[in-house]
């Protein structure tokens, strides 16, 4: 007889149920299952419209059912909104700073190509003028920037 100690380690305090104690103890574990739930979500949502951001000037595109272009090695971006203001790499430009910038392009690479996004709503003339200046300054390979239109269901 062993004084004491009743059965099987319950004078300690110790045993959980296999080994027949009492009440049990809190588990304080953190489930960090959910956190990470929530963290690829939030990745995904992050993935899918960084790209959506990537142009700070609001543009009214033409759209067309062509794929995406392939991206050129070296480029700049040629803008036109709708009030017909130029964007020469996101920044506001006169044309005659625009022929600056484009023949120092030119100098650079002359394989450099002039992506040109312009609004829908700009006359085809002020286009044409953009594409005269870029000639000009020795930017001869231009492509035009569309957005896709949307996929249309078999039946419409």
């Amino acid at each position: 007889m062993a004084f004491g100690r009743t059965s099987l380690g319950s004078a300690t305090g110790g045993g959980g149920r296999a080994m027949g104690g009492g009440a049990q103890r809190p588990l304080s574990d953190i489930n960090v299952t959910p956190l990470v739930d929530v963290m690829l979500v939030l990745l995904v949502i992050f993935i899918i419209t960084a790209p959506l951001m990537a142009s700070s000037i609001k543009l009214d595109l033409p759209q067309t059912d062509a794929g995406q272009p392939n991206d050129a090695p070296k480029f700049v971006s040629l803008s036109v909104d709708a009030s017909g203001k130029v964007f020469l790499n996101d920044k506001a430009v006169t044309d005659e700073e625009l022929a600056q910038q484009l023949e120092k392009a030119a100098a650079d690479s002359k394989d450099t190509e002039v992506q040109l996004r312009a609004d829908q709503t700009v006359p085809y003339g002020k286009v044409v003028a953009l594409m005269g200046i870029a000639n000009k300054a020795g930017l001869s390979r231009i492509g035009f920037v569309t957005e896709a239109e949307p996929a249309k269901k078999p039946g419409s």
